[in-house]
């Protein structure tokens, strides 16, 4: 039989009770996490930090699901998509780009100076892994860019059958995860990944400021040999620092305290728990989506198709003439926080993000909130 979980009803913030804020990231971070974040500073290079390192890499090892060392950044996600594309061999990037950020993740490549060429998806969808295979046979590329998990539509790409298509043709694979390591099952090892990334304000309900990757071997030995690594986001140095138990630049000491404290409740919970509960999240939203539909407004529907969907955010459609910040507005005055749409569904959709350490019965609450809203916004 299965432990209950601990009792983390506790506030988040003096003020703030936990389970009202649903935006798709950052997510909400219990109190017992921000309150790590006030302990003392310690030299970065001494036993102390050593300690704290090693520990909050054995938290991570376990949510990557990996034995290889976790590279720890004290930076947004964006900068280890931009590590990622420097420390990848010389060539042409191929980027699946279904999203705003699988889109930035080729911007990320064409400004650190590389051909990008793009494949790409309606939003909502996913990019096809023919349509991936059909230009890897045509040309040759050095890395391939993909989004397990995309923010701005919810939706999620099975990111195993793009990993061998590019080891198949010479290529290094680049994972953005995210919006889904920690939510939805991810196996850096079991599934030879050569390159994931997250963040930690996403599904791990961390504080914003950290980014986390796992590289394997075949990325390492490229990386040694790459002519414009950079300095800041040098891996070849991440790794080397690595085995010091240290980080190559000072780090923000207090989120790491904070990510300690997490990293540790995630593993009591466990992380297949974990992913089932994000799993529960997602369906409770779906099947609440299409009542919407039928009792609602017929626009009113869960953008990326069944069998294509994160667990973590989903991308929700509006009936013309309800804006969605009329729609966040509203959902405000009731004591919730939702997101708005993201890049070109700013106008068409919001989105809730059902993620992190939030639950099906907290989550219901934000829904019932959301409708009463949108009963009122389609009343006139």
């Amino acid at each position: 039989m299965t432990a209950p979980l601990p009792d983390r009803t506790l506030d988040a913030a003096p003020g703030a009770p936990f389970g009202t804020f649903f935006l798709p990231g950052p997510t909400e971070v219990h109190r017992e996490v921000l309150e790590a974040m006030l302990q003392p500073m310690i030299a970065h290079r001494g036993r102390d930090f050593e300690a704290l390192f090693e520990r909050v890499q054995e938290g991570l090892r376990r949510v990557f699901r990996t034995t290889r060392p976790v590279f720890v950044s004290s930076s947004s996600a964006t900068g280890l998509m931009e590590a990622a594309v420097r420390c990848a061999p010389p060539g042409a990037v191929l980027s699946l780009v279904n999203g705003a950020f699988s889109q930035r993740f080729a911007d990320v490549a064409r400004a650190c100076g590389r051909e990008v060429e793009i494949v790409a998806a309606p939003d909502g969808t996913v990019v096809p892994p023919e349509a991936a295979a059909s230009r890897l046979r045509a040309r040759r590329f050095s890395a391939v860019t993909v989004v397990h998990s995309e923010t701005s539509t919810g939706a999620l790409t099975d990111v195993r059958p793009i990993q061998a298509l590019a080891r198949d043709h010479g290529a290094l694979c680049l994972v953005d995860s995210v919006t889904g390591l920690g939510a939805a099952p991810l196996e850096t090892d079991g599934w030879e990944l050569d390159f994931v990334l997250t963040g930690s304000q996403k599904a791990l309900a961390m504080p914003p400021g950290l980014a986390f990757a796992v590289a394997g071997e075949s990325y390492m030995r490229h990386a040694a040999s790459a002519p414009a690594r950079g300095v800041y986001f040098d891996l070849v140095e991440f790794a080397r620092y690595g085995e010091k138990r240290q980080t190559p630049n000072t780090p923000a000491l207090s989120l790491l305290y904070a990510a300690e404290r997490q990293l540790a409740f995630i593993a009591e919970e466990g992380i297949e728990r974990r992913w089932a509960r994000h799993a529960a999240m997602a369906e409770a939203t779906w099947r609440w989506t299409e009542s919407l539909h039928e009792r609602l407004h017929p626009a009113l529907g869960v953008l990326a198709p069944p069998g294509q969907r994160s667990p973590t955010v989903s991308a929700i459609t509006l009936p013309p003439g309800i804006a969605p910040a009329a729609l966040g507005a509203a959902v405000r005055a009731r004591g919730y926080t939702i997101g708005g749409g993201y890049g070109s569904l700013r106008d068409t959709t919001f989105r809730i993000g059902h993620m992190g350490d939030h639950t099906v019965e907290g989550l219901a609450g934000c829904l019932a909130v959301v409708e009463e809203a949108l009963a009122e916004l389609l009343a006139g």
